[in-house]
């Protein structure tokens, strides 16, 4: 899904994950800086052929919709395969995943005054080789743009090579950010009204193996909690369970204000799925992963990917996956169809019919759907603590969406009686 931001007479469009979406602002910051103007800013996402068809829509219509203005496109789509958007008359520039985050690049095209795609003064094509990436830079951005969360880049790319998936070529080797850095950028943000942080990364729980004494996704967790007690609220983006280490458990048992909401990538709920998509996981493990959780946290609640169609997948296999939602007690599920991405072991594995593919991940789709109104109908009568994101809105402990009467508090945390669930959306009334 695309999220859609104008900035300095420049438009910034996202496409695919939270890190993408900090990634956005860290352009903005730069585009602004630098005096870019009336440029059209495209971050793409390449996790599914789907993702990579809506980008280059986008990009046609903002081109109509916008004929004068400059069409910059990046992100993974942009950093695998440039050559995909190098052939679109439509596109100014292409920049790679590390060239979106550094400042030269907007202040080159800050000087490049030319929109001509037949006459400019820049290459059309400015993508590194991201596999010889060897650090992640700081990038400290000024806030979100009408916000009361943040995203936190706590690490970048991922040394796995899950046979589905082609966004370690998109992001390179797993680089990790100093604990310190971490810190100043949450404080930073804290200090600006920031009310929740959310850490994220492609593989945060590998967080530190690259760093000098390896500190952990854990350790660091609670070095951000210790250190800056002004800090709201705390939240992980989508988590390896396998990865997870003993100080994240115990920051889970004691750390209030670490969220009770954990997004988990489980991807099958078949054994053998599972070792043929190259997971390090069983479901049995992932079971008693959710299990031992709430054992420490008994409120805490689990989302998940899940993949629909994944090649050799049978009918039994597939109803595995089914089950293993109820036996983890998932209570959101993020489906995403089998897509095959060119260059993946598991683009030559035999495929499933299209159809049977878009059949169980509607399957899947419509047990998310019922799980998750189970979830919110079960909270009527509860107390959350509601962060409010606009008049009238906001997101509880769970992140779950909640509705209530309109006041003039954004970007505080209240307490809320939950009244009931409509519309995937929980209501709430004051506490008086």
């Amino acid at each position: 899904m695309a999220d859609t931001k104008t900035g300095s007479k420049n438009n910034f469009i996202t496409f695919g994950c939270r890190l993408n979406a900090f990634e956005t602002e860290v352009m903005r910051d730069h585009a602004g800086s630098a005096g870019v103007e009336n440029t059209i800013f495209i971050n793409s996402c390449a996790v599914t052929t789907e993702a990579v068809r809506q980008a280059r829509q986008k990009i046609r219509k903002a081109s109509r919709d916008n004929p004068d203005a400059r069409i910059v496109v990046t992100g993974c789509a942009a950093q695998i395969d440039p050559s995909q958007f190098s052939t679109m008359p439509e596109v100014h520039l292409i920049i790679g995943n590390v060239e979106k985050g550094t400042r030269q690049t907007y202040e080159r095209l800050a000087a490049d005054k030319n929109n001509s795609s037949s006459n400019r003064d820049t290459p059309l094509v400015q993508v590194s080789n991201i596999m010889h990436a060897e650090n992640t830079p700081l990038h400290r951005i000024s806030g979100f743009t009408k916000r009361t969360r943040a995203f936190v880049q706590i690490q970048n790319g991922c040394d796995h090579r899950c046979t589905f998936c082609v966004i370690p070529f998109g992001r390179g080797p797993s680089r990790s950010i100093v604990p310190g850095d971490v810190i100043a950028q949450i404080r930073q943000h804290v200090d600006a009204g920031i009310a929740e942080v959310i850490l994220t990364g492609v593989d945060i729980t590998s967080y530190g193996t690259d760093l000098t004494g390896t500190p952990s996704l854990g350790s660091l967790v609670k070095s951000i909690l210790k250190t800056i007690p002004k800090l709201a609220r705390l939240r992980l983006s989508s988590i390896d369970s396998v990865e997870v280490d003993a100080d994240l458990f115990d920051a889970l048992a004691h750390e209030e204000r670490l969220m009770p909401h954990l997004h988990l990538s489980l991807q099958s709920g078949d054994s053998m799925i599972l070792k043929r998509m190259k997971r390090r996981h069983s479901p049995q493990l992932a079971v008693e992963f959710c299990q031992k959780a709430r054992d420490l946290r008994s409120d805490i609640v689990f989302g998940a990917d899940l993949i629909a169609g994944f090649p050799t997948e049978t009918d039994q296999m597939f109803e595995n996956s089914l089950t293993h939602v109820t036996e983890c007690d998932l209570t959101q599920l993020h489906v995403f169809p089998y897509s095959p991405r060119p260059g993946t072991p598991a683009a030559l594995m035999p495929q499933l019919p299209r159809a049977e593919i878009t059949s169980r991940a509607k399957r899947l789709r419509d047990m998310g759907d019922k799980v998750h109104q189970r979830f919110l109908l079960a909270q009527k009568g509860m107390v959350r603590q509601i962060l409010i994101e606009r008049p009238g809105f906001g997101y509880s402990e769970h992140f779950a969406k909640v509705e209530l009467p309109q006041r003039d508090n954004s970007g505080e945390v209240i307490s809320a009686r939950i009244t009931g669930a409509r519309d995937n959306m929980l209501n709430a009334e004051y506490l008086r």
